[in-house]
């Protein structure tokens, strides 16, 4: 099955469907399967006087609060509808992440099929159950836990209503970017083997190795930010991919996916064709007369491999020449 592939284009619209659009235009012909927004009221998902982490500091003005910040990247229930009507003429699936009791509910009276669960909403008991009771197929991502909290979201998420086959959990760190030391890739094969579950990794990192080295290791989900412009002004920007570096993540992939092939180790049909002319057989290493004795001292094992393998070496050692042979002749 094909890795599937969201562009997060997260807030990185700014509030602005004609900007959205465009990012889906991005995501389209980047070859990404879905593009993936962020859906919230700010009065239901953060408190008047929430701080903003570094990162958005840095990003973002400085004065203003992690609400008026976030206030300003709304996108209201019109909106969402332009963008979904967009994605499907453009034959690309609309996600987003809901960030509150009222944005589940938008999402799911839109129609979305698949749910992303943000990193922030794991140990979210209320928010959990609320998805997990529409039966839907889930992302969660799991930035900031634990095993033990990813498989109390699980839990929470299966007993509510969601087929555990539905779930794919993304391995995430959630400081933007992730340094290299921080990304500890192999904790999404713990969550895989623990669980038993679909993994994927939702990537922080700056550049595309590490995505695309979680698909070798068998993520099977990957999301990663981008953005029209690295310096446009917003809290993401900065830490996304801008549109070259998107589509380069992409075709890396799918150049993965594809060298990963089969567990089946045979010779590929692209070099079946050198078998006779790389390997080897057995030849006479000098005239030999018929009826003599084929030892080490006249016969040995040159290219090109269209006769007796030398893997009967030791059937042919002893036995005696069936004809005249010249050196080099195969025997």
């Amino acid at each position: 099955m094909s890795v599937f592939i969201i562009a997060e284009a997260g807030v990185n619209h700014n509030g602005s469907v004609e900007l959205a659009k465009q990012l889906i235009d991005i995501a389209k012909k980047t070859g990404a399967d879905a593009v993936k927004f962020q859906t919230f009221k700010a009065e239901c998902f953060v408190t008047k006087n929430a701080i903003k982490a570094n990162y958005q500091k840095q990003n973002s003005k400085k004065l203003e609060s992690q609400f008026e910040m976030i206030k300003k990247l709304e996108l209201n229930i019109d909106a969402h509808i332009k963008l979904i009507e967009y994605c499907n003429k453009k034959n690309i699936i609309f996600l987003s992440s809901p960030f509150d009791h009222d944005s589940i509910d938008l999402l799911n009276k839109l129609g979305l099929k698949i749910l992303k669960i943000p990193s922030g909403e794991i140990t979210n008991l209320p928010y959990l159950r609320h998805i997990g009771s529409l039966g839907k197929k889930v992302i969660l991502s799991t930035g900031m836990s634990t095993l033990d909290e990813v498989g109390e979201a699980l839990s929470i998420l299966i007993r509510a209503g969601t087929n555990k086959e539905d779930i794919t959990v993304l391995h995430a760190n959630t400081m933007y970017p992730t340094s290299m030391s921080d990304v500890n890739l192999r904790a999404m094969l713990a969550i895989q083997k623990e669980f038993d579950i679909a993994v994927g990794y939702s990537d922080h990192t700056l550049g595309v190795e590490v995505g695309i080295a979680a698909v070798a290791m068998g993520a099977s989900v990957i999301e990663k930010h981008f953005t029209l412009d690295k310096d446009m002004e917003g809290p993401d920007h900065k830490t996304s991919l801008e549109p070259k570096e998107l589509k380069k993540m992409v075709l890396a992939i799918r150049n993965i996916e594809k060298a990963l092939g089969s567990k089946e180790k045979k010779p590929s049909p692209s070099e079946s064709v050198n078998i006779e002319i790389v390997r080897k057989s057995i030849v006479a290493s000098q005239n030999i007369k018929k009826d003599d004795l084929l030892t080490e001292a006249n016969i040995t094992v040159k290219r090109p491999g269209d006769g007796i393998s030398p893997m009967k070496w030791d059937e042919i050692i002893g036995l005696t020449a069936s004809k005249d042979y010249n050196a080099d002749e195969l025997i």
